[in-house]
């Protein structure tokens, strides 16, 4: 009786902590995810002619900028 007593609080702990971890709201989020997609983005922008002409416009704008040095 004892052996099965222990065994069920023992399984039920960790039925608890499992449930408990896989309801995070975290769990389905993945930073990296986030991170490729803007890099493969960026590369695909860099690969067309558009794409790099724009990015030139962007580097030419910001460098064209005056700086307020305080």
């Amino acid at each position: 009786m004892i052996d099965h007593l222990a065994l069920a609080i023992g399984h039920g702990l960790l039925a608890i902590a499992m449930l408990r971890l896989v309801m995070r709201p975290a769990l389905d989020e993945d930073p990296l995810i986030g991170a490729i997609r803007k890099q493969a983005q960026g590369n695909r922008k860099a690969t067309s002619a558009a794409g790099r002409s724009a990015a030139r416009r962007a580097r030419a704008d910001s460098e064209a900028a005056p700086r307020e040095d305080a």
